[in-house]
């Protein structure tokens, strides 16, 4: 089943994110994922974020056959900040690593022309 973003509607501080499941020969299905506001301060992911955690919440659910209610909650949040946590951990290890192999290659150049 491929899943698209249709947009949200919000009250007070929930907001509900709507989808639209389209299958091959299937009816169009109709997915609402409710967030909310006040676990995105809490955790500081921006809002901008919802439909794509909302989309991977939304399409877990189907594939362990979840059925109603969806709903992102405060473990989804944490999880993808400990996701991109551990993402940007990588980056930084990998960087350090690249760039003390970059001063040993450097540090053996500048030896080798009498630098």
């Amino acid at each position: 089943m491929q899943l698209r973003y249709m947009g949200f509607d919000q009250a007070k501080n929930i907001r509900e994110y709507k989808f639209v499941g389209v299958a091959a020969g299937e009816a169009a299905k109709h997915f609402v994922v409710s967030a909310d506001l006040t676990l995105f301060a809490r955790y500081h992911v921006g809002l901008q974020l919802g439909p794509a955690l909302c989309l991977k919440k939304l399409s877990a659910d189907l594939e362990g056959l979840q059925q109603l209610p969806h709903e992102l909650t405060s473990g989804d949040l944490n999880a993808h900040v400990l996701a991109r946590a551990a993402a940007a951990e990588r980056k930084t290890s990998s960087r350090k690593s690249r760039d003390s192999q970059n001063i040993g290659t450097r540090a053996r150049r500048d030896a080798e022309s009498g630098h």
